[in-house]
């Protein structure tokens, strides 16, 4: 099921900056563009967006007002977007998921995607990846673990690998925390799929697989790894 999200905000600039942001992530689709509060309040009950990532400052009608007219139903997820950093308590007092400030910085602009994945529950079940001219599904739960391949990620899955085009980074922010956990920069487990872990040096863990192949957990990555596995 794809990501629903509506980008609104007066300066093109910026909504092609958030454009940019998304498109490393294939299950998001873009349902609405707004250049002002006025449109959004206007189009945007009828495209349904998941997540709605809305300026602050704009003429007429800003985002806090159009929080305000989307009313009290179903709404968004809203993620502001603002180069001044005095509106951050009344944005949380209006319940936003986040709040980042310009420019977007791609490790802010993740984290945000992610919190907005952890909140709707909306993770990858199954990968598409190609194998020649063929397509294979691949279900999340089948794969014992994945390591990074350039701009690629390979699943490794049953003794079989599996390429998709698309960053380690990019496919950790769908992926559920409580299932996957990233052990290396370049590498994310299945949690059920460890099968030990043996102390190494200064920290670190060297993670031995169901499969049999050993990783090792970098000291910044341990601690979530112990937490997990409590």
């Amino acid at each position: 099921m794809s990501l629903r999200v509506a980008i609104v905000d007066d300066e093109p600039l910026a909504r092609e900056r958030i454009r940019e942001l998304l498109s490393a992530h294939g299950d998001v689709e873009v349902v609405a563009e707004c250049a002002d509060g006025r449109s959004a309040v206007a189009e945007l009950p009828a495209r349904a967006p998941d997540i709605v990532f809305l300026d602050i400052q704009m003429p007429e009608v800003d985002g806090f007002g159009v929080v305000e007219a989307l009313g009290t139903g179903r709404l968004p997820e809203i993620v502001f977007v603002t180069a001044f950093d005095e509106y951050a308590v009344r944005a949380f007092e209006a319940e936003a998921l986040d709040y980042l400030l310009k420019p977007v910085t791609a490790e802010r602009f993740e984290a945000a995607l992610a919190r907005a994945r952890a909140r709707l529950g909306r993770y990858a079940t199954r990968f598409v990846a190609r194998d020649g001219a063929r397509l294979v599904f691949v279900r999340a739960q089948d794969v014992d673990w994945i390591d990074a391949a350039g701009n690629y990620a390979r699943l490794h899955a049953g003794g079989r690998t599996h390429l998709l085009r698309e960053t380690l980074k990019s496919l950790e922010s769908r992926l559920d925390p409580d299932d996957f956990v990233r052990v290396h920069r370049s590498a994310i487990v299945r949690v059920e799929r460890i099968a030990s872990l043996e102390p190494w040096f200064h920290g670190e863990y060297v993670v031995i697989m169901a499969d049999g192949t050993r990783l090792t957990a970098s000291r910044s990555y341990s601690a979530r790894l112990r937490s997990l596995l409590r």
